[in-house]
């Protein structure tokens, strides 16, 4: 196997043996090959899309498929295996569909190679046979390292962008163009392109996420309620209990519905918090607060959980055999000997909750503030304006992204803590449980450290910096703000790739650069956004506010 597409992989230039994550050969070949049957669909829409015609279910497969081999979701190869002969079927009717369409309309077909006729052996043997010879090591073999560099910095962003677009999809919000696009872009990764071609694919993809991040918003918002302003605590209250982690927020909804009235208490764990905030979700009596942090201690957290734990979206590691009968997993998660849910129907998740011991008492009370989404801050405007104005507040820093395990991560705490008291920490993703739960304050009864959300929430955090270049009448760029970024996996590559359409300059990132970018692709990036890896948090803090 050969996997460099998260932040902690192996030696910091790729895992070979078996995944840091915890993926395991086969996984990953299966995955591979999920990745390359998308692009055998996708070179066939594209065909007949031109034609006009369209195949929803293909649409949504290559959603689910990209989306499916996102770092930690799917660990189970005999799934994969399901769903790579299942895209078989699909690339299979899509050709068909296209050959009518230019039979009726007297055109000669074209007839493109590749993954748009592989054919799926039905031996196990021969699939990671199969599965070696598209590897990237066998595309860098052919193509160099910096061009396969560049391709999978493309693939990553659509892998990212399809967690997005997924995630509006469940809530009914869905754009036949941006499905176009996948198929577009996928079909492009198929053929040979110069690292100019791939770095402007990159942008594009980038381009594109923004529309899927405002679908998401719209998705979100529109079901549930913009998020606002809410008080939430972080410790346990007394009673049978769930924790549900991830991102998706029908996945939360439907458990509170079936949970309602049931004597069991429930608690969002990493990237979940932010549902706090919004009133669709807060509304129920029994989501009492938040349980642990971030998504990397899940194994010591779910530990010490005396309830049933769900996973949601990319976010599980391998569970520890002390809490494997009550943890499940739904929608695309799958991990093997954990139970998984389908059709979100949760009753097992509330039978392993009522069995367990649940909280015996309640813990001592600690809340922290959430909520600060684009409508929250944009609603006291005025106030944010009149602040920099008169000078209390000097600068605002977004420090956020993906948190993981690897060392080197407490950089984001020491930079928050030394952030001075004039400035204002905007905040999002998990890598805000690094500092989140200390005490900063106010400036004029505006708080120092602004929660915006998930991940998924960038699109808030993007709004809010064009609102106020616009009310400074200036460009984001000039404002007194600045970026420093984690990133761990392919959501955060595919929203650094929409910052750099917008032509945002001067991101600090970290903890390390991204393995598969060469240094010549690296040097583009410095040379055209002036990117820059994090050092120290006071030597970053003095440059920044020199």
């Amino acid at each position: 196997m050969f996997c460099f597409q998260c932040e902690q992989t192996a030696k910091g230039t790729g895992c070979d043996r078996f995944g840091v994550c915890g993926k395991d050969p086969e996984t990953a070949a299966m995955q591979d090959l999920l990745v390359y049957v998308s692009k055998g669909i996708a070179m066939w829409a594209v065909r007949a899309g031109r034609l006009g015609t369209r195949d929803h279910e293909a649409d949504v497969f290559i959603i689910e498929a990209l989306f499916t081999t996102v770092t930690n979701v799917n660990f189970d190869a005999e799934t994969l295996v399901s769903m790579i002969s299942r895209g078989v079927g699909i690339r299979d009717r899509v050709r068909g569909a296209y050959r009518e369409a230019c039979r009726e309309k007297a055109l000669e077909p074209e007839d493109p190679g590749g993954p748009a006729v592989w054919e799926m052996p039905g031996d196990e043997e021969q699939l990671k046979s199969q599965a070696a010879r598209i590897s990237i090591l066998e595309r860098m073999d052919d193509r160099g390292r910096t061009l396969t560099g560049l391709e999978e910095l493309v693939t990553y962003g659509l892998k990212g962008s399809a967690a997005y677009a997924e995630h509006a999809r469940i809530l009914g919000v869905e754009d036949d163009d941006i499905y176009m696009f996948f198929h577009e872009a996928l079909d492009f990764l198929t053929g040979p392109r110069t690292a100019e071609e791939l770095f402007a694919m990159a942008l594009q993809v980038g381009e594109k996420n923004i529309r899927v991040m405002e679908m998401l918003d719209s998705a979100n918002t529109g079901t549930y309620g913009h998020p606002e302003p809410t008080v939430v605590r972080v410790t346990p209250v007394k009673g049978k209990a769930v924790a549900v982690s991830g991102h998706d927020l029908k996945d939360l909804e439907e458990l509170l519905k079936q949970t309602e009235g049931k004597g069991i208490n429930v608690y969002t764990h990493g990237e979940m918090l932010p549902t706090l905030a919004y009133p669709g979700l807060k509304k129920y009596s029994h989501l009492v607060g938040n349980y642990g942090g971030a998504w990397q201690d899940q194994q010591k957290e779910f530990d010490e959980f005396p309830g049933a734990i769900l996973m949601t979206t990319n976010c599980i590691q391998k569970p520890r055999d002390s809490y494997m009968d009550r943890i499940f997993t739904t929608g695309l998660v799958q991990y093997p000997g954990v139970a998984h849910i389908e059709d979100r129907d949760f009753k097992p998740v509330i039978d392993a909750a009522l069995a367990a011991e649940g909280f015996s008492e309640d813990a001592p009370e600690k809340n922290i503030t959430i909520g600060f989404g684009r409508n929250a801050v944009m609603s006291v405007a005025d106030t944010v304006i009149d602040a920099v104005n008169s000078g209390s507040i000097r600068h605002f820093f977004l420090v956020g992204g993906c948190d993981g395990a690897k060392p080197g991560r407490n950089y984001f705490t020491e930079l928050a803590q030394k952030v001075p008291e004039d400035c204002v920490i905007l905040t999002l993703a998990c890598g805000k449980f690094r500092f989140n739960k200390l005490e900063f304050g106010d400036i004029g009864g505006i708080p120092r450290l602004l929660d915006i959300g998930q991940c998924n929430d960038a699109y808030s955090a993007i709004s809010i910096a064009s609102a106020l270049a616009g009310a400074f009448h200036c460009g984001v760029n000039d404002l007194p703000l600045s970026m420093v970024l984690s990133w761990y996996e392919q959501k955060a590559v595919t929203i650094l790739l929409s910052l750099f359409y917008l032509g945002i300059r001067d991101i600090r990132l970290g903890p390390t650069l991204p393995a598969f970018l060469t240094p010549d692709a690296l040097q583009v990036l410095v040379e055209k956004f002036d990117i820059k890896p994090i050092t120290t948090p006071d030597e970053d803090l003095k440059a920044i506010l020199a």
